[in-house]
């Protein structure tokens, strides 16, 4: 059977070029990300998912590509990539690329000769319409900052499409020349080395393209199964990871047939658990976890999710009642300049929470307990803030904080050139919030991502196991289990800030004192089953010596 490593990997999503300069042209590299896997390796990664590294203008963060089967020159060489990828591996650390197939940058060769030539052997490869198109108007993925999907372009004569920004034309996925490429493009990197792909937008690679089509017609989900099946059999245990933000009754189509017989994607974000625990934290109420793990449909044998609190974009709270979404700004993004696209957050979590480290510890472990995969944003382990004063998603994508010298550690060059200014302002400024001085603090939130993530990675029933909700008093109380061939594991969460006792009702079924792994106290002791004492914002994750 091939290995399923991505059952019980821990993901860290990071951007090169904001990670670690070592050449002082103030953008990060690849040798700089050599010099930083100890760090990573230390931290309990196990999984790298690195931001697009492609060759781009990075008017988008690097999503808008100019060159598939490059590597960004400010990054380094194709060589310092591969040297990236030996020194990971030498310490058991997986990498995955962002896989961006949707659209290309405006600048990219295959938009310039399709927009200059009718004729152009790659005219086809992007959608357009000679007439405006009916649907010119709806389905922008940004509102408020794109007020179009469809552009006329002078130079071609004709409208392009573009879900995304106008700089973003999408390419034709159902040209069968284009999905052909994507293909390539993706057996080129496996080559390489690299162990799976991060599918950006998952859902706009296969909707319908023709114009009036936004909204209306089937998904080619079997895409997804020709990709899988490509990737497959180059290397047996490439993953794929779909971006895929969609009701309950689509998602099992991107996995493919609960039974397996049409396996598609292995791993989806876990959009409308991050949005559940996102309500449940502002609430201090546990039920909106409770009744969505329920809900969630059961996954076929090779599925996985993937679980995140932040990421590089919004806190996307799309899916929630605007009833709900509105408690969640009230709580964690009131002033409007920290909300975006109306319908997200554009923060971190530490300052989203006060800086209130009990919440911080209980929200990641919440994540680290949930069914799935966790996926970690980079900066996450030292309590990183934003810069509200870069533009929309650019407020939490800014240079990892390494020290209290100039630059936080991040580059030597000059300050005022930098690409990204650090934060260097308020309490999540680098020199009240780097690296160094939490590692020197055995108390720090570091150490406890360390400590945390070691005993994640011992656990295996929490990504590989069956995860059962337990009806507990009171409602600020989560209490769930999970069992597996290793054994099983009981989590307890307190969400709110009042200190209470939990009758869990399982020292009938197994009387004994089970040992407790991690929790919110500085020296973990055993405890009796019978009635569990919680802190404030405490937690439980205890090992239980029988499968009750």
């Amino acid at each position: 059977m091939v290995e399923r490593w991505y059952r019980n990997a821990v993901i860290y999503s990071v951007d090169v070029g904001l990670f670690q300069d070592t050449d002082d042209d103030g953008v990060g590299d690849f040798a700089g990300m050599v010099r930083r896997l100890d760090y990573l390796s230390r931290l309990g990664v196990t999984t790298i998912w690195l931001n697009p590294i492609h060759p781009s203008p990075k008017r988008d963060g690097g999503y808008d590509v100019t060159d598939h089967y490059g590597v960004h020159a400010r990054y380094g060489s194709f060589g310092d990539f591969c040297q990236f990828l030996n020194g990971a591996g030498e310490r058991g650390i997986r990498v995955m690329l962002d896989f961006v197939v949707n659209h290309t940058s405006d600048e990219h060769p295959w938009f310039r000769s399709a927009r200059a030539d009718r004729d152009s052997l790659y005219r086809d490869w992007y959608v357009w319409s000679d007439t405006e198109p009916p649907d010119r108007f709806e389905g922008q993925v940004f509102p408020g900052v794109e007020s179009e999907v469809w552009t006329y372009d002078e130079q071609a004569g004709a409208w392009y499409r573009h879900r995304f920004y106008s700089f973003e034309p999408d390419l034709n996925t159902e040209n069968p020349e284009v999905r052909e490429e994507i293909k390539k493009i993706a057996e080129a990197w496996l080559r390489v080395g690299v162990s799976g792909y991060r599918i950006d937008a998952a859902p706009f690679v296969i909707e319908p393209k023709a114009p009036g089509s936004i909204g209306k017609g089937d998904l080619d989900y079997a895409f997804y199964r020709e990709l899988r099946e490509r990737v497959s059999w180059l290397r047996g245990d490439a993953a794929l990871l779909a971006e895929a933000n969609v009701p309950d009754d689509e998602v099992l189509e991107y996995f493919g047939h609960a039974d397996g017989s049409a396996s598609r994607i292995q791993l989806i974000f876990a959009f409308r658990l991050n949005q559940a625990i996102m309500l449940a934290l502002a609430r201090e109420d546990a039920r909106p976890i409770i009744a969505t793990v329920r809900e969630l449909p059961d996954l076929p044998r090779y599925g996985q999710w993937a679980t995140f609190l932040r990421n590089h974009d919004e806190v996307d709270l799309g899916r929630l009642t605007p009833e709900e979404r509105q408690e969640v700004f009230e709580a964690f993004g009131p002033d409007p300049d920290m909300q975006l696209y109306d319908r997200g957050i554009r923060r971190r979590l530490a300052p989203m929470l006060g800086g209130d480290r009990r919440r911080i510890e209980l929200a990641y472990s919440l994540q680290f307990t949930m069914p799935g995969t966790p996926v970690i944003r980079y900066g996450d382990e030292i309590g990183m803030g934003e810069n509200l004063e870069l533009r929309e998603r650019e407020a939490i994508r800014t240079p990892m904080q390494w020290d209290d010298t100039v630059n936080a550690g991040f580059s030597r060059a000059d300050p005022a050139t930098l690409p990204v200014p650090v934060i260097s302002a308020g309490p999540y400024g680098y020199q009240q919030v780097n690296v160094t001085d939490e590692r020197r603090d055995v108390n720090s939130l570091l150490v406890w991502f360390e400590r945390t993530l070691h005993s994640l990675r011992e656990c295996e029933e929490i990504g590989s196991g069956n995860h059962t909700m337990l009806d507990v008093d009171p409602p600020h109380v989560l209490v769930h289990r999970a069992t597996g061939e290793a054994g099983a594991m009981l989590f307890l969460h307190n969400l709110a800030d009042v200190p209470c006792r939990v009758e869990v009702g399982l020292q009938a079924d197994r009387p004994g004192r089970p040992l407790s792994v991690v929790a919110d106290d500085d020296y973990p002791e055993e405890v009796d089953l019978g009635a569990v004492d919680l802190n404030g914002y405490g937690y439980r994750w205890i090992r239980l010596r029988h499968n009750p």
